[in-house]
């Protein structure tokens, strides 16, 4: 006679499947905040092109070549993106002045005056939604986020904040590094 009890996973296990089934929803949800905010920019814009014009905004100016390994994008694909963002009058390219083969991406005034448009309208679903949670928790969210991201162990908020806002700030230039992942303006 079988015995009808299933086999139970080890603990550890088991929670990372529900980690896994979360996030798979939860990169679901981010799928369709960036459809839906490259519609608000542009009806048609695919939302890969919207992701490359909002990493050119937050680290903008940069070259193609740092561009598409921030993005882990084939420089092809990157190539014709960049190119519908110009024709959408979106970003343009100058000359880089430390290389004269490149050229820098940057948002145009026209692409600039869109986003922060765009960012009046649209309040990030991520704020909305942690609205209510206590600051601790967000910031420990954090925290394990990069943590996940990165494969570290998990390190102190303060830490992590300090080095992101001071990223952020400098732009392109800063300690960010091509290693760390865009913020979206938007979402």
């Amino acid at each position: 006679m079988t015995n009808p009890t299933p086999v139970i996973e080890d603990a550890h296990a088991q929670a990372v499947r529900v980690l896994e089934i979360e996030m798979s929803g939860l990169v679901a949800r981010f799928r369709q905040a960036m459809r839906d905010s490259a519609e608000c920019l542009s009806p048609g814009l695919h939302p890969g092109a919207y992701k490359t014009f909002a990493t050119i905004a937050l680290r903008g100016p940069i070259t193609s070549s740092a561009l598409a390994e921030l993005l882990f994008l084939d420089k092809s694909l990157l190539s014709r993106t960049v190119r519908t963002l110009e024709e959408l009058d979106l970003i343009e390219r100058t000359p880089d002045p430390t290389d004269g083969r490149s050229s820098l991406l940057s948002v145009t005034a026209s692409g600039r005056e869109r986003l922060e448009a765009l960012r009046a309208t649209h309040r990030s679903p991520l704020l909305d939604r942690l609205a209510q949670w206590p600051l601790e928790d967000v910031r420990r969210l954090a925290v394990l986020l990069h943590a996940l991201g990165t494969g570290e162990q998990p390190g102190l908020y303060e830490d992590l904040a300090a080095e992101r806002l001071a990223a952020e700030s400098a732009g392109p230039a800063g300690p960010a590094g091509l290693g760390d992942a865009p913020r979206d303006p938007v979402l």
